[in-house]
């Protein structure tokens, strides 16, 4: 392995960006430790990639799959918590045991593997960690609340993590894409909610519709998706959000522009609220 060549642990790359990603980075000569729950990737066989079997809500199996992790190689250069799913439906007709499940993955698997990896990056004093989140995650839509909040989490969490490990020498980047043409829309990778309220039909339930009209017709390239994240990782200063997608750019401005109106507009009621001087 040249120097210039990084190693990679990527959690879920059966579908999806992880199993772009690991193609891309496989063609290139990278080395790839990647993860499924229990099938084994298309690419296994290739020489430069390590397979391990990974349950992200195990937290004893994430502690030990990550150990096995840095063990290939004796260091991990980029990690990239990428295992997840979606859950769509109004706020009000998810379940406690989707909503318990939904974080279990989206939030706290990531989470464990953040945890499980930081002794090992920081002793490097180096390292990138690239959380993949969504454009959910930063302009939420109806029918995606429950689904938005698990990655607002993930959002809080990285913005505030960036921040300690900075001075160790860490890097750490949220990728929020937006509707890309892989399988997330099949029931592989999303969940409905256990209810259908009629009274959402013209607000969740219409996103809903929309969804189902547009799998396979999304404007996201996957395999420039990836080349994206690998271009980021191998920046000097890479930043801590990267869009990917013009609908992800166009629902991020838009957001930015309302929530400038609604300070401009209520600026005199925050700024009241502190003890007179």
């Amino acid at each position: 392995m040249s120097s210039s060549q990084k190693v990679w642990f990527i959690t879920g790359v059966s579908r999806g960006f992880g199993h772009a990603l690991a193609q891309t980075l496989l063609a290139q000569g990278e080395t790839v430790i990647g993860t499924t729950r229990d099938i084994a990737p298309s690419f296994i066989s290739e020489p430069h990639f390590h397979w391990l079997p990974l349950d992200v809500t195990d937290a004893g199996g994430v502690s030990a799959t990550v150990e096995k992790a840095f063990a290939v190689a004796g260091r991990i250069d980029v990690l990239v918590n990428n295992a997840g799913y979606g859950l769509l439906g109004a706020v009000e007709e998810a379940t406690d045991e989707q909503i318990d499940r939904l974080f279990a993955v989206n939030f706290h698997g990531t989470r464990r593997v953040i945890q499980a990896a930081l002794p090992r990056l920081r002793k490097q004093r180096s390292g990138h960690i690239i959380n993949i989140s969504s454009i959910a995650g930063i302009a939420p839509n109806s029918g995606s609340g429950l689904y938005s909040a698990a990655k607002f989490a993930v959002e809080g969490m990285s913005q505030a993590l960036a921040q300690e490990v900075a001075p160790l020498g860490i890097h750490v980047t949220l990728v929020e894409p937006g509707a890309f043409r892989t399988d997330f829309l099949s029931a592989h990778s999303l969940r409905r909610s256990s209810s259908d309220i009629e009274d959402y039909a013209t607000t969740a339930g219409a996103i809903m519709a929309k969804l189902d009209s547009v799998a396979g017709k999304q404007l996201g390239d996957p395999q420039k998706a990836a080349e994206a994240i690998v271009a980021v990782a191998r920046a000097e200063n890479p930043p801590l959000h990267l869009l990917l997608g013009s609908d992800a750019l166009a629902r991020t401005e838009k957001m930015l522009n309302a929530f400038r109106e609604d300070i401009d507009t209520w600026r005199a009621v925050t700024l009241g609220t502190d003890f007179n001087a």
